[in-house]
């Protein structure tokens, strides 16, 4: 008797637990996306690769000098240009506080603006001239505390930090950064070279070498974590991260000279950096300039813009279906958890995922 009650204990919970397993699948099924509608937000000739979402606004920073912003709310464009000795300034980062706007360029001489939130005022905080000088990413912390990344200048990271707001920034010492590799930078891609999840922050290199780099307090101190993204040429690497959490992260890129190569060009962590497992490896997309993942899916859900389109998972980067095979979009920001800002070549969209 005691057998049986035993046996039929033990199918229950079986059965129970296929339940649960099996409501659970359904659950993630249901969560999954399975088509998109775009919307044109606007059309110009201009490239896009930053972009910011605050509030209600979509921030942009182009090319020819130009900044703005699409109002979600008005549905109307606001755009600026910065003048600065005859000089044709590219930006290809941009980032917020709750006062201001940040913009930074890329080229020698790397100029780094302060604007206001109406866009109709703007301040050079940070200037920087060197034939090397080139800024690939820029984010805050805070309120008061900000970094930005550059390609070395000698044989360590360019990074930049702001302790006040924004209204000046100063150089980390060589000596307090972390040395590269010879051949190894950073791709200005999408703005997605820096990752901060509190006071954890990423930083991802690519060319001759492919790695991480890690801080767990705002920049003070550094460790190293190498990947299997595809390195070893100028154009090879990690041009894009994102992390869900503090544990669980995704990288991608490949090689910018073989678009559509699919193999060893994207990978995750789950320790937060430490180590890192190539995923889908042969499968989904080619190059990749920016990923993202879809807010409240548990680090299940990534999009993925780059030379083959976009792409999307549900599988934490296992498996991926292709929505668009449009391979103009740079990079893409989300509003919710089914609306998603993305900017690329001439063009400023809205998607819907349904």
């Amino acid at each position: 008797m005691i057998r049986k009650i035993f046996a039929s204990t033990l199918l229950f919970s079986g059965l129970h637990f296929l339940h649960a397993q099996n409501l659970n699948e359904k659950k993630i099924e249901e969560n999954c996306f399975r088509s998109i509608k775009i919307d044109t937000l606007f059309q110009d000739k201009i490239s896009l690769r930053a972009i910011v979402v605050d509030k209600d606004k979509i921030w942009y920073a182009g090319d020819k000098n130009r900044f703005g912003f699409f109002d979600l709310k008005t549905n109307q464009k606001f755009e600026n240009s910065i003048t600065e000795d005859a000089l044709e300034i590219e930006f290809r980062s941009i980032t917020k506080t709750s006062i201001h706007i940040y913009v930074l360029s890329v080229a020698n001489p790397g100029l780094l603006y302060q604007i206001t939130k109406d866009g109709k005022k703007v301040k050079l905080v940070y200037q920087e001239k060197d034939q090397k000088v080139f800024y690939d990413s820029m984010q805050f912390w805070n309120d008061k505390e900000g970094i930005a990344v550059g390609d070395p200048i000698k044989d360590c990271l360019s990074v930049l930090i702001t302790n006040d707001g924004g209204n000046s920034w100063r150089k980390i010492p060589d000596d307090k950064l972390p040395k590269v590799a010879e051949g190894e930078a950073h791709f200005a891609a999408s703005n997605t070279n820096i990752v901060i999840k509190g006071n954890d922050t990423w930083i991802v290199s690519g060319g001759k070498k492919s790695r991480v780099f890690y801080s767990p307090d705002k920049g003070n101190s550094w460790t190293v974590y190498d990947t299997p993204i595809v390195q070893g040429k100028q154009m090879t690497g990690i041009f894009t991260a994102d992390f869900y959490d503090a544990k669980n992260g995704f990288v991608a890129g490949g090689n910018y000279e073989l678009l559509n190569q699919n193999t060893e060009n994207k990978a995750r962590t789950k320790d937060g950096g430490k180590t890192w497992g190539l995923i889908g490896n042969g499968g989904g997309f080619g190059y990749a300039s920016c990923v993202q993942y879809v807010p409240k899916s548990d680090s299940k859900g990534i999009v993925v813009v780059g030379a083959s389109g976009l792409y999307y998972s549900s599988d934490g980067g296992i498996n991926w279906i292709q929505f668009s095979k449009d391979p103009s979009l740079y990079t893409i920001r989300f509003l919710s958890d089914t609306v998603a800002i993305a900017a690329g070549r001439n063009k400023l969209i809205r998607i819907r995922f349904k």
